[in-house]
């Protein structure tokens, strides 16, 4: 499906809240508030979400327009990777999430992987900076950029979280069924890539 219509409603949604930020004259602010109304209008015609829920979610943010950011914690052992199932979804991802105010990248990868597998880790390197649109996800209104980032389990135990229900551990002949909208079977590929050549370089889109 041409998914052009996406792209366009994201843009013209950055575009007006990019515009609000700055904008003075009030005919300005209302030019820019009717590119957001045309935004979700865009949104609410090509899914079956209503225009309230596109408001709040997708058209409520203030400030200059910047993509969102996604960390992924890889933690392997003997040469297997983490993974936890997701309860949203029912499929297994990398543990991770958006990137939290006052964290950098790092410490977001560490409290993660606690949150959701009960492993305490340290990080070691920066595998991958990919964005989102150039991989096979399914669609959604943000930009998000994904940060991979290696760690090493230094104590805990397997436990899941509020937001996984288990915890294992998969070769890379064994990957379950994957949470596409978290992470793709290409990238969870990827990340073995590392795991056999520790010199890899950092991967960048």
């Amino acid at each position: 499906m041409d998914m052009k219509w996406l792209e366009w409603a994201k843009q013209i949604q950055a575009i007006a809240q990019t515009g609000l930020t700055y904008a003075k004259d009030i005919y300005d602010i209302e030019r820019y508030e009717e590119l957001r109304r045309i935004s979700i209008d865009i949104l609410a015609n090509y899914t079956s979400v209503n225009k309230e829920k596109i408001a709040l979610t997708f058209a409520s943010d203030s400030g200059y327009a910047t993509p969102k950011v996604d960390i992924r914690g890889v933690v392997f052992r003997e040469s297997k990777i983490l993974l936890v199932r997701e309860k949203i979804d029912g499929a297994w991802a990398l543990p991770g999430g958006w990137g939290d105010i006052g964290l950098s990248p790092s410490e977001v990868a560490v409290k993660e992987i606690k949150e959701e597998s009960g492993f305490d880790v340290v990080p070691i390197r920066l595998l991958a900076v990919l964005d989102k649109k150039f991989h096979d996800h399914p669609p959604e209104p943000y930009h998000v950029y994904k940060m991979f980032i290696q760690c090493e389990i230094v104590g805990g135990k397997a436990e899941t979280g509020v937001e996984t229900s288990a915890v294992e551990f998969f070769s890379l002949d064994e990957l379950p069924q994957l949470s596409l909208e978290r992470n793709t079977v290409e990238q969870v590929k990827t990340m073995f890539e590392f795991l056999d050549q520790p010199d890899k370089k950092v991967i960048l889109d």
